[in-house]
């Protein structure tokens, strides 16, 4: 969906969900995509940082990174957030959350990879009564910043993220550093949490998926969650299981283990009562990030210059419309601007300061993002 009143262009898309509700990324994709793919790294050594590498149009898909971790909040078909908050003992509210942890596994895809956000980018978007807010609050390294709060639910999430990808020859690694934290403010709750690292695999059979340790705890009861995200594949690429998820949930004060989780995070995960075997499905993918919708303009006008949307509409545009001289144009106009941005403050010897969070960094703490606003206001962009 493009929009484009008085010069404010702005180009909508679906969000990322199971390949079978989806619109197929293979149309966002250039011909002999892995043979351009084994091309642009043949000058990368293994165990090069990733960081500051630059993706062709023709590797992109049509929206931002801050886009994809916004999604994996408001892009829900069931509000699991809700749901966590109407748990009835800490125990239950604690599984509600696990669940909801396991939502924000997104669909990758082999090949393609969301647009390096430019320094200052923002996205804004509402769905019922949460609204989210992100920014990109450094480049160089790549660090976002999120924060979101539901005043009817008394719920306040923040995260901060930082992809530090590598390349390993055959396959590529993105650690996802940084800490994500859930409020729940009517049960005196706090949850803390961190992502699974993305994997790529370029050789011998080209993949994508999930992979790592995610710990979720709770602050307050002591209740923690181990998640081992695997890839299951045997060493020549071929077989396996994939899109696992095995863990547990335990009492830290006792460290005995209440639930044992296995399952798939695309399909369904089980947990297990240690004490009496009984099984429940605490998530079901395809009742969550299935049939899921691009988002709708409510007010184009209180659109900031800043959003995502907007910032990379022409490119986007092109990507979907296969016009790749006109994407590459486009990408060039965007990385121009922000050079020409970076000469002026230097040439005037200020430091860019982000606008929505304080930020700081210690080697100990990594990056914190705290939030300078209580609340995020509703966005002119509306999650359906």
């Amino acid at each position: 969906m493009v929009i484009n009143k008085e010069e404010k262009k702005i180009m909508l898309t679906k969000p990322l969900q199971l390949a079978k509700e989806s619109d197929s990324e293979e149309s966002y994709r250039a011909p002999n995509l892995l043979q351009r793919l084994l091309s642009l790294f043949k000058n990368v050594r293994p165990g090069s940082d990733l960081t500051r590498f630059q993706l062709p149009p023709q590797f992109n898909l049509p929206k931002s990174q801050l886009q994809c971790y916004g999604e994996s909040v408001y892009c829900t078909a069931s509000d699991l957030l809700s749901i966590c908050n109407k748990g009835q003992s800490p125990l239950d509210r604690f599984i509600s959350v696990v669940a909801w942890s396991i939502s924000t596994t997104r669909p990758i895809s082999f090949g393609v990879a969301p647009y390096n956000p430019i320094l200052g980018e923002t996205h804004h978007v509402s769905k019922g009564n949460l609204n989210v807010l992100l920014e990109q609050v450094s480049h160089h390294p790549p660090v976002t910043a999120l924060h979101a709060t539901d005043k009817k639910e008394n719920i306040e999430i923040t995260w901060s993220q930082q992809p530090v990808p590598k390349f390993y020859g055959t396959s590529v690694e993105a650690q996802v550093r940084g800490k994500r934290q859930l409020k729940l403010l009517d049960h005196g709750e706090t949850y803390e949490m961190n992502s699974p690292n993305l994997f790529f695999r370029i050789l011998p059979v080209p993949g994508a998926d999930w992979v790592g340790t995610v710990d979720i705890r709770c602050i307050e009861t002591g209740l923690v969650a181990e998640l081992s995200y695997k890839s299951g594949h045997s060493f020549l690429g071929l077989g396996g299981s994939h899109k696992v998820i095995k863990g547990k949930i335990f009492d830290s004060s006792s460290l005995k283990v209440i639930y044992e989780l296995d399952g798939h995070w695309d399909r369904t995960v089980k947990m297990k009562d240690r004490e009496n075997g009984k099984v429940a499905v605490i998530y079901d993918a395809t009742e969550v990030i299935t049939r899921l919708q691009a988002p709708i303009l409510k007010d184009e006008k209180s659109v900031w210059p800043t959003e995502s949307v907007h910032v990379w509409s022409g490119l986007s545009q092109a990507i979907v419309s296969k016009d790749w001289e006109k994407a590459r144009e486009a990408k060039q106009v965007v990385e121009e601007r922000q050079r020409e941005l970076m000469r002026e403050r230097d040439s005037k010897g200020e430091n860019w300061i982000p606008k929505h969070f304080v930020v700081s960094y210690s080697k100990e703490v990594g990056w914190d993002c705290t939030p300078i606003h209580n609340y995020v206001s509703a966005a002119p962009i509306i999650a359906l």
